[in-house]
C-alpha cells in the first residue's frame, strides 16, 4: 500500500511525524509532499529535522498569496503529482489551504482520500479553516476522527459510515516530546519568574489593525511575564500597523521549535492563545488555557474550566491567571497510539475495497 501525505503548515508537520514512524513500523510505503505553504525555515524545514522524519519527497514551494491564489497553485501542482504517482491513498491533515487543495486534487483524479483530524467544527463560517474542514470531510472516502465528539459531528452530516475514531496523533508526539530533556538554550530564552505562554496568529486577531492592537495591549496588561513567540503573520502584521511587541508584560521571542514549544508550555503557569493545537496541548499537559476566540474546535477542553473562551479580552489578567481546576481531565484525545490506528484503518479500508 502506497500512501502520500500532503502537508504545508507547522501543525501538520507535527501530525505527520507519528504517521511516518507508524508507516515504517507497519511496512507501509509512505511519501510526503510539502506544499510550501509555510516556507520560513523556522516554521518549516527545521521541523522535519527536529521530528526525525527526514526531508519530504516533494516540495511544491508555492509560498504565500491570497487563499484562492495559494490554493490554486497547490491544486495545479498536486494534480500533476498524483496523476503521475497514483498512490493507493492520499492523506490530508487538519484545516489549511494545503488540506483542501490535496483533497480536491485527489478526488478529481479518483484517488482514495483520507482526512486525518476529521469532524472538528467551530461552527464559525467566517473562518476559512471551517470551510476547509467541511469541504474536505465531505470529499473524503475515509474520515479519521480524533474524538467521539468529532465523530458525532460527522454523523450529524450523514458521514457516519465513512468515519473511524482513531484518537489524536498530536497526543502521540506530544507525550513523547514532553518526556525528553529540556532543549539546550531554552531556559535562557524564558523569564526566570513564573510566566504565561501566548501565541497569536489567526486572521481574526491579526488582519484588523485595531483588533491586533487590542490583543497585544491586553496581553501586555497581564500581571505576569507573557512569553510571545513572533509567528510570521504576527510579526508582519505588527510591522505593517506600527505595533510594538516590546511593551508591558510582553517577552517576545523568535519562534520556538516544536520541542521547545512543548517544553515552554510545560514550564508555564498558563497559556493564552488563538491556536487550536496549543489549546489541546496545554490541556493535555495540565495548564489552564485562555482562548482569544469566540469558539473552539476542541470542545472537550472547555469542561471544568480548563479552557475559557475570551474573545472580548475583558479582565484578561484575572482570567489568564486563574487557578488550575481540580477536576480530572481524562483522555478524550487518546493515549498515544492514534497514528497506528489511523494506518490500520487505511489498510482495512483498502482490503475492503
Amino acid at each position: 500500500m502506497r500512501v502520500i501525505s500532503v502537508v504545508g503548515a507547522r501543525p501538520q508537520f507535527v501530525k505527520l511525524a507519528p504517521i511516518v514512524k507508524a508507516a515504517q513500523r507497519a511496512g507501509i510505503d509512505h511519501a510526503t509532499v510539502h506544499t510550501g505553504q509555510h516556507y520560513d525555515d523556522a516554521m518549516s524545514g527545521v521541523f522535519f529535522d527536529e521530528l526525525g522524519i527526514g526531508a519530504p519527497e516533494w516540495n511544491l514551494e508555492v509560498g504565500s498569496g491570497s487563499h484562492g491564489a495559494q490554493t490554486g497553485a497547490m491544486l495545479a501542482k498536486l494534480d500533476e503529482l498524483f496523476d503521475r504517482e497514483r498512490p493507493d491513498w492520499v492523506l490530508v491533515y487538519g484545516d489549511t489551504n494545503s488540506t483542501v487543495a490535496g483533497a480536491l486534487a485527489a478526488v478529481k483524479l479518483h484517488v482514495p482520500l483520507a482526512h486525518l483530524e476529521a469532524g472538528l467544527r467551530s461552527f464559525n463560517r467566517a473562518m476559512p479553516e471551517e470551510h476547509n474542514r467541511v469541504l474536505t470531510d465531505h470529499a473524503a472516502d475515509l474520515l479519521l476522527a480524533p474524538t467521539d465528539v468529532a465523530a458525532g459531528h460527522l454523523a450529524n452530516e450523514g458521514l457516519a459510515e465513512r468515519t473511524r475514531v482513531v484518537g489524536d496523533v498530536m497526543v502521540d508526539v506530544l507525550l513523547e516530546t514532553a518526556d525528553r530533556p529540556a532543549e539546550p538554550g531554552l531556559t535562557a530564552r524564558l523569564p526566570t519568574e513564573p510566566y504565561v505562554l501566548a501565541t497569536i496568529h489567526r486572521a481574526e486577531n491579526t488582519d484588523d489593525p485595531n483588533r491586533l492592537a487590542a490583543v497585544i495591549e491586553a496581553l501586555a496588561s497581564v500581571d505576569a511575564p507573557v512569553v510571545l513567540p513572533r509567528h510570521p503573520r504576527l510579526r508582519d502584521r505588527c510591522a505593517e500597523a506600527g505595533i510594538s511587541l516590546e511593551i508591558g508584560a510582553l517577552h517576545p521571542v523568535d519562534p520556538f521549535s516544536y520541542a521547545e514549544m512543548v517544553q515552554a508550555t510545560k514550564a508555564s503557569i498558563a497559556v493564552a492563545t488563538d491556536s487550536g493545537g496549543l489549546q489541546k496541548e496545554a490541556f493535555v499537559l495540565g495548564r489552564p488555557v485562555t482562548t482569544l476566540r469566540t469558539e473552539t474546535e476542541w470542545v472537550e477542553t472547555l469542561e471544568d474550566g480548563w479552557n475559557v473562551l475570551l474573545p472580548d479580552l475583558h479582565e484578561i489578567s484575572s482570567v489568564v491567571l486563574r487557578e488550575a481546576p481540580d477536576a480530572e481531565r481524562g483522555t478524550p484525545y487518546g493515549t498515544g497510539d492514534a497514528a497506528d490506528r489511523a494506518l490500520s484503518a487505511l489498510t482495512e479500508a483498502s482490503v475492503g475495497d
